[in-house]
């Protein structure tokens, strides 16, 4: 029997979140010296998170950075024009200009590494010059390759003067992490399935020990999905290329998005109308006030295709003059080259013909006749590409109708 009361449609709106500016925190008087707070890193290929790993209140135990591991950078540009993270107010602009320090879940671009080190550093409140006297506790990816190892601490060690760090997998501190909080007695035994930004982890967990043999990992995660699913709407809705941005499709996968338990099962449930009406999320896009393509008017269309044909004809006699001005520059040369042997100078004529990589003056003589030629041909293109500019304004209404 159907429901009296139909389903209610969910219709959300994109929150397209706008960064600000990372603050500058003070240097809390717990984290100082004789002992030294460890300062934890997670340097996770989608997000930074820095904290202090020091007993403090409830209210501190959140990281207190947390921002995209990413550097907008144009090519030739100083560290100082350098922008990090959240000092991005939009990604979808600047999406070209995007250098992050990892390919795939390692990190190999250490400048960019750099950049980050000290924009976490100095909004830690870390004012010390040339050196940062707190351990430190950075994550890696599982296996990290031994070179890359060595980079990072090359990096800390020689850049900041750390006195100690140590690395760890993120997904292996959350597995021990939230045994502890069930209250299971050690040593812990699991799978753990770790799904990032660039890569996915299988991490075989048994008796507290990580089997790092057989530890895999998959190419598939967050981006490829993303990517994935910007294709498949921009299928779907060809209209709304522009609106279909990859920032709007991570956040539907953040927060209009779950894994499925059991795929199969999952799978009959969407097949029941209601379930469908009921569970879809439908997206609302922002109004734009901008006239569709297909909408515009012919005036319009006549005024568009009338300055396209002028900027061809500005473009094209621009390469006339040039052409123009080269050949007329080396007739030029050629000519001052002649002079020297109808005045008697053989040696400099000699001597030029050899940086003109010529042979004999007959050779010289023909090729002073061509590159005269040349330059009247261009000068007749430009006198009439001139008197054609008038006729070219009617000949594209014409062309129109």
């Amino acid at each position: 029997m159907a429901s009296k009361h139909p389903p209610v449609c969910q219709i959300f709106s994109f929150k397209d979140c706008k960064t600000s500016l990372d603050p500058i925190f003070e240097l809390p008087a717990h984290c100082l010296t004789p002992t030294a707070a460890p300062i934890v890193i997670d340097n996770g290929s989608f997000q930074t998170r820095a904290g202090w790993a020091a007993p403090a209140a409830e209210s501190d135990s959140a990281p207190r950075l947390i921002f995209r591991s990413v550097a907008a950078r144009s090519r030739g540009a100083a560290r100082s024009e350098t922008q990090i993270g959240n000092d991005i107010p939009n990604l979808e602009p600047l999406r070209w200009l995007l250098k992050s320090q990892f390919d795939r879940n390692v990190v190999v671009n250490f400048e960019i590494q750099e950049l980050i080190l000290d924009h976490v550093f100095t909004h830690l409140g870390l004012s010390s010059e040339g050196f940062v006297e707190h351990p430190i506790l950075m994550t890696e990816a599982p296996c990290n390759p031994l070179h890359c190892r060595q980079m990072m601490s090359e990096l800390l060690f020689e850049c900041y003067r750390v006195p100690f760090v140590s690395y760890g997998v993120d997904s292996l501190y959350s597995f021990y992490h939230n045994n502890n909080q069930r209250n299971l007695q050690p040593p812990h035994t699991g799978l753990i399935l770790s799904s990032g930004y660039h890569c996915s982890h299988i991490l075989p967990v048994v008796d507290g020990r990580l089997d790092a043999v057989n530890c895999k990992r998959l190419n598939v995660a967050g981006s490829q999905a993303a990517s994935y699913l910007q294709r498949l709407l921009q299928l779907k809705y060809p209209g709304h290329l522009a609106a279909i941005t990859l920032s709007r499709m991570e956040e539907l996968l953040h927060e209009h998005s779950y894994t499925a338990v059991d795929y199969h099962q999952e799978l009959e449930k969407w097949r029941c109308p209601e379930f469908y009406e009921r569970e879809v999320h439908r997206m609302q896009l922002p109004f734009s006030g901008k006239v569709p393509g297909g909408c515009v008017s012919v005036e319009e269309r006549q005024e568009r295709r009338a300055q396209q044909l002028r900027r061809l004809q500005e473009i094209n006699t621009r390469r006339r003059e040039e052409k123009l001005q080269q050949d007329q520059e080396r007739l030029d040369r050629l000519l001052a080259v002649q002079e020297l042997l109808e005045d008697g100078l053989l040696d400099q004529f000699h001597k030029s013909l050899m940086e003109l990589n010529m042979d004999s003056a007959e050779e010289l003589h023909s090729y002073i006749n061509k590159l005269q030629l040349a330059v009247e041909q261009g000068r007749l293109k430009l006198l009439q590409s001139d008197g054609a500019e008038g006729k070219m304004e009617v000949w594209a209404l014409l062309l129109n109708y």
